[in-house]
């Protein structure tokens, strides 16, 4: 979001001093769910006949069946066929009050614009002359913003709040967000929820907001998505869950990504995910955003914009593994090292806008794009570059080169994208004075519209060459998928019916493969492993546990003087539990076809990397040695050594041919 980090102890002194308490009560405290289509269409029916006509002119939709999933670096709708996010934030719900003042202020609100907890507009505006408008614009989704405060407000919005939509008079803000997901998705356009927020309040400094569970427990957190899932579970048109908005700093501490500790983003992220899909809603995209800012933005002090760099060598194996896509934010008054503060806060770190061509190009790729360009590895997902954006009244000539070459750039890499922001106020028809002179489309008191649709607006230009850019269409073919597991600091089981079968490993670390896939590669050190899609599971949920070396052949010593967890006959290897580093069972699942009798071949690394050409998967444990079976093999068995002053981990793979097709 646009906004400066403040991040000094007396600018934190002040915030601190204006930060209302949120209380964590039950979702189930929050209104019961209204009939959110029916309030969507008595909202249009309430409009005058000359917005009727123009949303049935303009709001015709892109075909598209859900739910979304992906396949390697695409997002793809049910049929398979490629489905690019081109996108608006419809932002509101999740607050505009600034932190000062009276909260019923207009002008203690960002640009003046009390948005009362619901998307903006909707006191100037009629729903289907917004959706017309927002199709007109080139869009097929959008990033709905929301706090956490909002799903618990019990209080009925102002009814100049939602002046030019009557029938939305009387009803909470979670009721008016649930009329607006009906309209949209009624409409044709997919909608991602976006946790944006925990306070109702405008983001993204020292606000109260800073993480996820900023006042409140990673769980909690967790409860409040699975409710909110749930309620939209019915709407297969709301397609995805964006789990948190620029993760970053307090005062007092950093986020990370795999520490293991209560500000670990990587693994919240995890426990969230996984719990959206298994008791909520098992269609949702799972969107993961990096980590916005860590550290103090002084010159001298260790700082800087991680995004999605950590990805690289710790990425997300969720139980269902075709629905995470990674998101990031790039402005051009930010930068790789720059807070986007001027004054407090300001380093002499360049912005994004102050880069050459070239180096902004490196910047993105290697914060971001890196992650959908690389394919092929455990890392490799689609990127939605989920906010964007720039001001209408911006004369600088630093930033409007920016605009340009970053729109170019997500052109080029054919990337899914969300313009920040959809919606906000003007005082006239031209957007001047006063109003949010970012939004892409603005309105005034009367209902006017400014904005890219004008050919006046400079941005128009950039925008459209952007929205109608050529990209990948029609049917994605299926590719293998390589999913990354870690034992760093918790279990990981990422097979939902390895998980229905209870824990198969009491008190050891275990990591199992997401179902539809194998085992492919282990590290010897760090309780890595490297799983690849491979449907060779028969059905059921069926599998043993293997502690000791029963199932390994008379003559069939493929480990000499190492201890071999081998599968029974016609099994294969799907997970590893650890106690400490020494190797305390195996996880075999049976073939639905007969694999070839015997042979195979033993990979070694416990002294060096045994993996194949290329190293298909991608680093899966960096700084580790790694063993990894051939795409065309299947691990069949763990060797390791109890000798003493040697290491008990995983030190061998037995691997084996798969069956010709």
């Amino acid at each position: 979001m646009k906004s400066l980090v403040r991040p000094l102890l007396t600018t934190l002194l002040l915030l601190a001093s204006a930060l209302p308490a949120v209380a964590a009560p039950t979702p189930a405290a929050a209104a019961p769910p209204a009939p959110a289509a029916e309030q969507a269409r008595a909202a249009a029916e309430a409009t005058p006949a000359a917005g009727q006509a123009r949303a049935a002119e303009g709001a015709r939709a892109e075909s598209w069946t859900p739910p979304l999933s992906t396949r390697g670096r695409y997002i793809v709708d049910a049929h398979g066929d490629r489905f690019r996010l081109r996108s608006g934030n419809w932002d509101g719900a999740q607050g505009s009050w600034t932190g000062s003042g009276d909260r019923s202020d207009p002008a203690s609100h960002h640009a003046g614009q009390n948005a009362h907890g619901i998307p903006l507009g909707l006191d100037r505006v009629p729903l289907p002359t917004l959706l017309a408008d927002f199709r007109a614009l080139g869009l097929n989704s959008i990033r709905l913003p929301f706090s956490n405060e909002m799903l618990r407000t019990a209080e009925p919005v102002p009814d100049a709040a939602v002046a030019a939509n009557p029938a939305l008079r009387g009803r909470t803000p979670l009721q008016v967000f649930d009329a607006v997901v009906a309209a949209l998705t009624d409409a044709g356009f997919a909608v991602i929820l976006n946790n944006h927020t925990v306070t109702t309040r405008w983001c993204c400094g020292l606000d109260g907001n800073e993480r996820w569970n900023s006042g409140r427990t990673t769980a909690q957190w967790a409860d409040d998505w699975v409710f909110l899932a749930r309620r939209y579970r019915d709407n297969p048109r709301v397609v995805g869950a964006d789990l948190y908005n620029e993760v970053r700093r307090d005062f007092f501490d950093d986020p990370n990504w795999g520490l293991g500790d209560h500000h670990d983003w990587h693994a919240a992220a995890q426990e969230a995910g996984d719990r959206i899909l298994t008791e909520a809603n098992p269609n949702l995209l799972i969107v993961v955003e990096g980590i916005n800012w860590t550290g103090i933005p002084v010159n001298g002090f260790p700082h800087g914009r991680p995004t999605l760099t950590p990805v690289r060598t710790l990425s997300h194996t969720l139980v269902a593994s075709n629905k995470l896509v990674y998101s990031a934010h790039f402005y051009g008054y930010t930068g790789p090292r720059h807070s986007g503060a001027t004054g407090l806060g300001e380093t002499s770190d360049p912005r994004y806008q102050d880069l050459s061509p070239a180096e902004l190009e490196k910047a993105v790729y290697e914060q971001a794009l890196y992650v959908s360009a690389e394919t092929g590895t455990h890392f490799t997902a689609p990127v939605w570059i989920s906010e964007f954006g720039i001001g209408a009244d911006e004369t600088g000539e630093r930033p409007r080169a920016w605009f340009p070459r970053l729109t170019g750039l997500l052109a080029a890499a054919d990337a899914d994208f969300a313009y920040w922001p959809l919606v906000g106020w003007s005082t006239t028809a031209q957007g001047v004075p006063g109003g949010d002179t970012w939004a892409i489309l603005r309105y005034d008191a009367a209902g006017r519209r400014a904005g890219v649709l004008d050919a006046a607006d400079w941005r128009t230009g950039p925008w459209n060459a952007l929205a109608t850019a050529a990209g990948r269409t029609g049917s994605v073919p299926s590719t293998p998928g390589w999913h990354q597991l870690t034992t760093d600091h918790r279990d990981h089981n990422a097979s939902l019916l390895t998980r229905a079968g209870g824990d198969w490993d009491s008190g050891a670390r275990k990591a199992v493969c997401p179902d539809g896939s194998r085992l492919a590669g282990l590290s010897h050190t760090g309780g890595r492993g490297l799983c690849s899609d491979a449907d060779l599971r028969a059905p059921g949920g069926a599998h043993t546990v293997v502690r000791d070396e029963s199932h390994v052949p008379a003559g069939g010593d493929w480990a000499t003087g190492y201890t071999k967890f081998q599968c029974p006959a016609g099994g294969f290897l799907i997970g590893y539990g650890l106690r400490g580093q020494r190797v305390s069972a195996a996880l075999c699942a049976p073939a639905r076809t007969a694999f070839p009798a015997g042979g195979g071949r033993t990979v070694w690394f416990d002294r060096g990397d045994d993996r194949p050409a290329g190293g298909p998967g991608g680093d899966y444990a960096s700084g580790h040695y790694k063993g990894q079976c051939l795409p065309s093999e299947y691990a069949a068995g763990i060797a390791f050594t109890t000798r003493v002053a040697s290491r008990p981990s995983p030190a061998a793979l037995l691997c084996r041919p798969l069956p010709t097709p």
